[in-house]
């Protein structure tokens, strides 16, 4: 099957619808870390053991990741079926509203235990969306992309998840300088109500997207597979296998996200919320330009080994990261900060929407990135959970956190050396094994 000259004849629309959706989709997604962190143990749970409250809002940050497979399974089939734009439009509705909710919630003082039950389920929701976000967008610019430059336009995604996290970041800072009274009354809730800003114009942009050449191709020679599930199993599943390992490395992310600044916060080291925001902040900054340029270098040199650049040097850099929080230098926590997060984390970041892209065929690309990739985020979004209680009773023994971080670095490294290389295979042939045809799904018809 060939794809036609129109399937990489919108790379930069396609980029950018990708970017600015997953920026204002992943704004909602990283504003609850935000606050499970900082707000939600006050708002929502038992304020007289605050060690239990703070575990049990953490928890909370992990049950969208628990969603997140859950909602893979049905949106990486509708995606490979209907097409990735209504999913990019469908996921992007539900995570506003979703967040928009929470904003409205009542506290637990208001109606008791009722109120962290409300929470979950939006979280819930959260995660479903989020679930089929990525995917599809990766999906969506991986296949308007020139094929000798898939790493750089798929890249666009997670420079947009930085955005948003970035965004986020800024959105809370003043919020988190009210005074208490006034940050757990009301202030809290005002970045979520802004998410319906965020689904209007994500909705505008995302809605005047043309669907990919590649899988409109797909669809009218060879038709959908019925059951793409059955096929990714069938033909790819030591890939998803891989997919699900790589997806580790996310842990990274939310050790750093959440975990590290309820660590930086709390009584035992005594760093202010606005300072921590601001280490996320920057680094985030910095990741929105070395996202694209790691991503650059794997379409010249490849995929694996930028990644595996990526991996290694995470397990490394976030244990000196966690090292200067616990000193309470904070320009030598800003300055690692930066380099663990904004830098180093960013070459796994920036190369899997491509490196797992281009492991699966076009009929089954979507579902196989969304299973692989909430599978393995589902561990990643607990890992806040587990390091919770590895830190001990006290939450300070950082060292353990660090370890258990480099531990899940390990799959990723694994995943990436047993993996293909990719980056120079032409786009129609991505997915199939070398002297082998995959057999042609059942053509779908109307």
């Amino acid at each position: 099957m060939s794809v036609p000259a129109e399937a990489v004849g919108q790379p930069k629309k396609a980029a950018t619808a990708a970017w600015i959706g997953s920026a204002l989709e992943y704004y909602d997604f990283f504003i609850y870390g935000s606050a499970a962190a900082l707000i939600f143990p006050k708002v929502f749970f038992d304020e007289s053991d605050p060690a239990t409250a703070t575990l049990l809002s953490l928890a909370t940050f992990g049950v969208a990741y628990a969603a997140r497979p859950v909602g893979a399974l049905f949106l990486g089939h509708f995606g490979d079926r209907l097409g990735r734009k209504k999913i990019m439009v469908f996921t992007l509705i539900l995570m506003g509203l979703s967040t928009f909710l929470i904003g409205c919630l009542p506290s637990r003082h208001q109606v008791g235990t009722l109120a962290p039950v409300l929470l979950v389920l939006c979280r819930v929701l959260q995660g479903i969306s989020a679930a089929g976000e990525q995917a599809s967008a990766n999906s969506m610019s991986l296949e308007h992309a020139p094929p000798h430059r898939r790493g750089f336009f798929t890249s666009f995604t997670l420079s947009g998840t930085q955005g948003g996290q970035l965004l986020a970041t800024l959105v809370f800072l003043p919020v988190a300088a009210l005074p208490e009274d006034q940050l757990l009354s009301w202030g809290w809730r005002v970045p979520f109500w802004l998410s319906v800003a965020v689904a209007v114009v994500g909705f505008v942009i995302r809605r005047k997207l043309d669907e990919t050449p590649a899988f409109e191709q797909q669809a009218a020679s060879e038709g959908v597979p019925k059951l793409p599930l059955v096929v990714l199993l069938r033909e790819h599943w030591a890939d998803v296998v891989r997919v699900i390992g790589g997806a580790l490395i996310a842990s990274v992310s939310t050790i750093f996200t959440v975990w590290a600044l309820a660590y930086a916060t709390s009584d035992a080291v005594g760093m202010s919320r606005s300072s921590m925001l601001w280490v996320g902040a920057l680094a985030n900054l910095v990741a929105l330009a070395a996202i694209p340029l790691w991503a650059t270098l794997s379409d010249r040199i490849g995929r694996r080994p930028v990644f595996m650049i990526g991996a290694a040097g995470s397990a490394v850099t976030m244990f000196l990261y966690l090292w200067a929080i616990s000193t309470g230098n904070y320009p030598l926590t800003l300055l690692l900060g930066i380099v663990a997060f904004g830098v180093v984390y960013s070459a796994a970041n920036g190369v899997w929407p491509s490196f797992y892209g281009e492991m699966f065929s076009t009929r089954v690309r979507l579902s196989g990135m969304a299973i692989g990739t909430q599978i393995g985020f589902a561990v990643a979004g607990f890992a806040v959970t587990f390091a919770a209680q590895i830190a001990g009773p006290d939450g300070t023994d950082w060292s353990s956190v660090a370890l258990f971080t480099a531990a899940l670095c390990v799959p990723p490294l694994i995943a990436a050396l047993t993996a293909r290389e990719t980056h120079k295979v032409p786009t129609e042939d991505l997915g199939e094994r070398a002297g082998q045809e995959a057999p042609r799904p059942e053509k779908v018809t109307a």
